[in-house]
């Protein structure tokens, strides 16, 4: 038997969006979470984009076009959208350093059935999701 749990929060403006994002997860011990939508601006972003080693950033005004990832005190993967003034919009790996302008506006799903865990499995060089399901 599952059992889920909506979480919904904003970010106020200066706050950091990945960290305050952990935070809230650490805080509310959530094994096994998703994002199920994230809407706001940002005045700085910190990405790092597909395959690269480095980290691309940037200040201005974007706003948030997408942000999605897996959730856990474990360990959490999120990937997020921008988009500049233009419309040009870039996309990556969310990483500390995202600075709301206005808001985010966050919506989280976890599920206390489970437990998503990131450690290597041989399958690649890198931490990699692993679940667990707890016995009810």
């Amino acid at each position: 038997m599952s059992t889920n749990q909506i979480h919904a929060f904003r970010l106020k403006p200066g706050a950091d969006l990945k960290k305050s994002i952990q935070n809230y997860i650490n805080e509310h011990h959530i094994k096994a979470g998703w994002m199920v939508t994230c809407v706001g601006s940002l005045t700085q972003y910190q990405l790092r984009l597909a395959n690269q080693p480095d980290v691309t950033n940037g200040s201005g005004h974007f706003e948030i076009v997408s942000l999605n990832g897996t959730l856990s005190e474990n360990g959490s993967h999120l990937h997020m959208s921008i988009s500049d003034s233009t419309g040009k919009t870039t996309g990556g790996h969310l990483m500390e350093g995202c600075i709301i302008y206005t808001t985010a506006e966050i919506v989280i799903q976890s599920d206390s059935s489970m437990v998503f865990k990131r450690e290597k499995d041989g399958t690649t060089p890198w931490d990699e999701l692993q679940i667990e399901n707890k016995k009810q």
